[in-house]
């Protein structure tokens, strides 16, 4: 187990949290292995009992572990029995993510997100398109792109007058967030992301909830292709700019 020394800016919880699941994630305890007893294992983390006790019924409710009182603690296999609270905790450790993951949560958002989109234009597009209206006073920070758009995503779930969704949408939050900095740090994704407003706008004005849902599926497509061809200029190797310099 690394890393054991106390952050003093985390609370004891946290703290028992990044050691526990940064080991399940590196393999320290892969799936099926047990953990320590709980005694030694607060002795190890240097931590109560109570605060380990806690962070373990916590992780245990997401599905990273299964507590068997008066037997080892065991490592699930979190991908087959994790929730949705899961992904809140993984987004923390997003270089532990595996290959394509990102990916993955896209295809699910593009799933889920079109018939929202449909819903929320038809119970309420005045309030869609109030806020797309505001679109055009984007700028080219990055930031403030990732923070509009995850608020319309938001806004559709809230105004799809299904609560669920947005209980959803949460879980997702703090990857997307992660993400879309990256992705929106490139301008051929903002530029997209501008079309796709005008068009849903369009869209919505035009009343047709059929072409809001598909509008949305459409955009979300694309980002997905755009994120791959972002994910692959990262992962390039880094040429020898000094080769390419006149004498």
């Amino acid at each position: 187990m690394k890393n054991l020394t106390i952050d003093r800016l985390l609370r004891p919880t946290e703290h028992v949290e990044r050691i526990l699941v940064s080991s399940i994630l590196d393999g320290t305890y892969p799936t099926g292995a047990a953990l320590p007893n709980e005694r030694a294992l607060a002795a190890q983390i240097g931590v109560t009992r109570p605060t380990l006790r806690e962070t373990l019924q916590r992780l245990a409710n997401e599905g990273w572990i299964n507590i068997h009182h008066g037997k080892p603690t065991v490592v699930n296999d979190y991908w087959q029995k994790g929730g949705l609270g899961l992904l809140s905790t993984l987004a923390k450790y997003g270089h532990f993510l595996p290959n394509g993951f990102i990916t993955d949560l896209l295809e699910v958002r593009m799933t889920l997100l079109p018939p929202v989109a449909a819903r929320a234009a038809a119970n309420h597009p005045d309030r869609i398109l109030d806020y797309l209206d505001t679109s055009s006073k984007l700028n080219e920070d990055p930031e403030m792109f990732s923070k509009y758009d995850w608020n319309l995503q938001m806004l559709m779930a809230r105004n799809s007058k299904n609560p669920v969704f947005s209980l959803i949408l949460n879980d997702f939050a703090s990857i997307f967030n992660t993400m879309a900095l990256r992705y929106f740090s490139q301008k051929i994704a903002r530029q997209a992301s501008r079309g796709y407003y005008r068009e849903l706008s369009n869209a919505i004005k035009g009343n047709s909830g059929e072409t809001v849902a598909e509008i949305v599926k459409n955009a979300m497509q694309q980002s997905i292709i755009i994120w791959r061809k972002i994910k692959q200029n990262f992962n390039k190797p880094q040429t020898n700019q000094s080769h390419n310099m006149k004498p």
